[in-house]
């Protein structure tokens, strides 16, 4: 019998970010709910003091899943102070998202994904600037998400709009990027 041949690269690559994934995933899950408030505030206050200064028009958000910071306060600030805000759909698996408006109290739906999109879909350019959910960061400014490539294929396409990756700061872990990675401008979180 011929001996074992060592994992490929890639196969190595894949394996440590899927048990990466859930060790952070834990993690996240683990932050007790006094914390997770504060610093969901935290995260929130430094969301609209950079928007403050960026004043984009229009900024991509997410609706947080999988006990992401949740911004709503932030959104409402946003909205508030006049950004138009737009959240993710996918309109297809293996491609880049789209972007529909939003505005706080339309109804939501879920997708086949089981994700809160807009249930009037009203379909946009994509933004100049997005708030990215990571489950996970390094400090080169990459993230690591859950897999689906989604955020990746969409900051491929010109122009490529500002990102702003949305993270507790326990979440920052070693790993290397792939080809198709693409570093994030910025990270916000509790602590900066």
């Amino acid at each position: 019998m011929p001996a074992a041949l060592p994992p490929s690269t890639a196969q190595t690559t894949t394996e440590f970010k899927a048990a990466l994934r859930r060790q952070l995933l834990a993690a996240r899950r683990n932050i007790d709910a006094p914390t997770r408030a504060a610093w969901d505030a935290d995260i929130c206050r430094h969301i609209v003091t950079w928007w403050q200064t960026a004043r984009v028009d229009a900024l991509g958000v997410y609706w947080p899943l999988r006990d992401e910071p949740d911004l709503h306060p932030a959104y409402a600030e946003l909205a508030r102070l006049g950004a138009r805000l737009l959240l993710p759909v996918v309109l297809q698996r293996d491609a880049p998202l789209a972007f529909a408006s939003w505005q706080i109290g339309e109804p939501l739906v879920k997708d086949a994904m089981g994700i809160a999109v807009p249930a009037h879909q009203r379909l946009e350019a994509v933004p100049p600037a997005l708030l990215v959910p990571c489950l996970g960061f390094n400090k080169q400014g990459y993230r690591l998400g859950y897999g689906g490539g989604f955020y990746d294929r969409t900051l491929e396409q010109l122009p490529r709009p500002a990102t702003i990756g949305i993270a507790y700061s326990c979440l920052a872990a070693e790993f290397g990027q792939d080809g198709h990675d693409v570093p994030l401008d910025r990270i916000i979180t509790e602590a900066e």
